[in-house]
């Protein structure tokens, strides 16, 4: 097998589009490089597309729309088996590409980041073999449709999987598609589309074309020709996304950001129900939309939990993410780096307790975007380290009083993305999970569920993705009265 990633053209820029079956260059292509945020130093060099490239790209895929909506159900899922099974193969490469773009330490990159996207792919496919696409009510014929051609903007925190969440559920749908990848970590896309074009793609169905927001983006999002938008990203980014949509009136699918709970009951074994806390919160070093990096717990519990907390912590190793022993490395760029030590200064500057970690790279690392795992305790819900997303391994403890005070705080938030509950009675959990306003809430820290949908509440987005509700994103309805 041949890497894309190896293909260098005469100026030195990666071969960077894929478009209608082939790896072509941009039109006018200008270079960014792709740092190594364990080194702060660049690893590759790819040319970001425009608008004439998103118009080359948009074109191919209506050309190819009629012929792969009008492919069986079966056919698809073939297809998308093949695309598994080169997925399982390249699981090492993935996980290289991964580590050396956003960081993360190799063995999550192993564990996590890459199998748990494969599994998306397994679960649109083993949608199709069930999926109703026609079904009738008394004469009335009901019939899902692919929605068209749909524009997929991805991020850089979990590179392949949210590809995978995306593009598994349109394929599995008939639509075809443009993919944008986040040019801050685009080489596992590029390998991916690799992927594809080796498990048989017809050219016109799947096409990626790098770019940043304001370029490539913005000309997806506004593109008359595209039916659907799918973003991943920040709240900042989908109302943009949203207003450049509007005057074409395409279907805008969101997932953005979160400042998620952990609701701590006061019936909960803390030594079960605190370290694991941390564990997810810092989980993909806190890089995560759904992490839940407010935990609130019970006032006279306050102290244990902040041992426990710092107990956690001590037992993780932040350094070179190729290092075996590494439990988390840096984090993925300088923008973010800036961005969590200037919070992690707020939060002092706020007045609350620090449990451990703070300012400053960890001991040791003088290069590269390392920061310290930090906790914060006796935190208010009002603090902007309780309100803003910080997308770092930043935890804020949240005492309360009563469990209708703890509600309160878990939902005192602009955001409602996800949630995780721990109690002994599961009654008294289910209850609680019932007052959340979130799109998805974990109980006891249950196994992730591929086929759970996932989607926000309030400002954390519209819509949702995983599972058969994310391939019903990609669908249009239509009834047909008179059919029988």
């Amino acid at each position: 097998m041949t890497s894309p990633i190896t293909h260098l053209n005469n100026a030195g820029l990666l071969v960077r589009m894929f478009i209608d079956g082939e790896w072509t260059l941009p039109e006018h292509p200008t270079r960014i490089d792709v740092v190594d945020p364990s080194t702060e130093e660049p690893i590759a060099g790819i040319a970001l597309g425009g608008r004439a490239d998103v118009d080359m790209a948009v074109a191919a895929a209506r050309r190819a729309f009629a012929g792969w909506a009008a492919t069986s159900p079966e056919s698809r899922a073939q297809f998308l088996d093949r695309v598994h099974a080169l997925l399982l193969e390249r699981v090492e490469l993935f996980a290289q590409a991964i580590s050396q773009e956003m960081g993360a330490a190799i063995g999550y990159a192993r564990s996590a980041q890459v199998p748990l996207a494969a599994e998306h792919i397994r679960v649109a496919r083993d949608n199709l073999a069930t999926y109703p696409f026609i079904t009738h009510r008394g004469t009335t014929a009901i019939l899902r449709e692919p929605i068209g051609v749909c524009g997929l903007i991805t991020p850089w925190n979990w590179p392949l999987y949210q590809i995978t969440a995306k593009v598994g559920a349109a394929l599995a749908a008939g639509c075809t598609i443009v993919l944008k990848p986040s040019e801050l970590s685009p080489l596992s896309a590029l390998l991916f589309a690799e992927v594809v074009q080796d498990a048989g793609i017809p050219a016109g169905v799947f096409n990626l074309v790098n770019g940043d927001g304001p370029g490539v983006g913005a000309a997806l999002s506004a593109h008359p020709d595209v039916d659907m938008i799918s973003l991943t990203g920040s709240t900042r980014a989908g109302v943009l996304v949203s207003q450049a949509a509007a005057p074409t009136v395409k279907r805008v699918a969101l997932e953005l950001g979160g400042k998620s709970p952990n609701v701590i009951l006061p019936d909960a074994d803390l030594a079960r129900a605190v370290a694991p806390g941390v564990a997810a919160a810092f989980r993909n070093l806190g890089q995560s939309c759904s992490a839940p990096t407010r935990m609130i717990v019970p006032r006279r519990h306050l102290r244990e939990v902040e041992r426990l907390s710092r107990e956690a912590v001590s037992g993780m190793v932040v350094g070179d993410p190729r290092a075996e022993a590494t439990t988390h490395g840096p984090v993925a760029n300088r923008a973010q780096f800036e961005r969590v030590r200037q919070m992690i200064d707020v939060g002092i500057g706020e007045g609350a307790r620090l449990v451990c970690g703070g300012a400053g790279r960890p001991e040791g690392l003088e290069r590269g975007f390392y920061v310290r795992p930090t906790v914060f305790s006796e935190v208010r819900s009002g603090m902007r380290i309780a309100q803003e997303e910080i997308f770092g391994p930043v935890l804020c403890v949240i005492p309360y009083d009563t469990v209708d005070d703890a509600v309160a705080i878990a939902n005192d938030t602009v955001y409602g993305l996800g949630a995780h509950i721990q109690g002994g009675d599961l009654e008294a959990a289910r209850a609680v999970a019932a007052r959340i306003r979130a799109g998805q809430v974990h109980i006891n820290y249950p196994a992730w569920d591929p086929s759970a949908p996932f989607g926000g509440y309030k400002r954390s987005g519209n819509g949702r993705e995983y599972g058969i509700e994310g391939m019903e994103e990609y669908l249009e309805t239509k009834a047909v009265l008179g059919f029988s």
